[in-house]
């Protein structure tokens, strides 16, 4: 059967995180992660399922995307469909025309894994290179550094104080505490935990969510942020090793993260806290 593209729908979302859960290995480049769908949550159900397409042959789903933004289409892969000449060519069709519903006209950005011959497709029909992005991951095998500082994690009661660090970590962050809800209440939290760190006042001064893809599988950090107004105290490192900790007690076999290459200052904290360096990736992008 030919390739089939879908807007799976609140009820078909299951689906796709289960494939996402499925595709997490240790022996793979960072990918799209479940975390990532339940980031997004955070928008409500209707906004993520919006959001996803699935590419399906026979029944199975072999590829997974993630609009995060107008114009960016955030994609993984099943392994063994990296190299799949008909889903490759089915996949650059879908992002290259308008009228099959991914992108509208326009600048568009394609995140795809290292390895699939979609990039190579993009590249032949003119796609341009974007700017780099480093992965980091750190090994969960052994115990975590203690981060040296209070740790809590995020329940209801917290929320508030999540919610405001979140948004003086980032400056254009629409963080709330009803999209934190939104977030807590869809089926991917349930595999995820928000943490603050506290300094010695008593003050929040950073958060993190983690999520965990199930056992044995690399856990992602998403998001990761520092106060304003508490940052080169030590807090990044502090969190990041608390995040690490957290996503082993969950029983992940690795911490991965994903920042852009021009934050120099993110890049670093995630290496204090233990990450390890993986080669630049870059996206794909038309203008048009």
């Amino acid at each position: 059967m030919a390739i089939e593209v879908d807007r799976p729908g609140v009820d078909g979302l299951g689906g796709a995180v289960d494939a996402l859960r499925e595709w997490q290995d240790d022996g793979a480049p960072v990918q799209l992660h479940p975390g990532d769908v339940g980031w997004f949550w955070r928008f409500g159900a209707e906004a993520t399922a919006a959001a996803v397409r699935t590419w399906s042959r026979d029944g199975r789903v072999l590829a997974v995307g993630l609009l995060d933004g107008p114009g960016v289409l955030r994609m993984t892969v099943a392994p063994d469909a990296l190299r799949d000449e008909e889903l490759a060519r089915r996949v650059a069709e879908d992002v290259s025309r308008p009228d099959r519903g991914v992108f509208e006209a326009g600048r568009a950005n394609v995140e795809a894994p290292k390895g699939a011959l979609v990039k190579d497709l993009l590249v032949a029909d003119g796609w341009q290179l974007d700017e780099p992005w480093t992965p980091l991951r750190r090994d969960l095998a052994g115990p975590v550094e203690d981060p040296g500082v209070r740790i809590e994690v995020v329940g209801p009661e917290r929320v508030p104080e999540r919610s405001a660090v979140q948004r003086a970590s980032f400056e254009k962050s629409t963080f709330t505490d009803d999209r934190w809800h939104a977030m807590a209440g869809g089926p991917v939290y349930a595999d995820a935990r928000c943490l603050v760190a506290y300094d010695d006042s008593g003050e929040a001064v950073a958060t993190v969510t983690v999520w965990s893809a199930g056992p044995g599988r690399p856990g992602l950090l998403e998001p990761l942020g520092v106060h304003r107004d508490h940052r080169r105290r030590g807090h990044g490192r502090a969190i990041t090793l608390a995040a690490a900790a957290a996503l082993r007690e969950m029983g992940s076999s690795a911490a991965v993260v994903c920042t852009p290459s021009s934050n120099v200052g993110a890049v670093a904290t995630y290496e204090s806290g233990g990450f390890r360096r993986l080669p630049e990736v870059r996206d794909h992008y038309r203008e048009a």
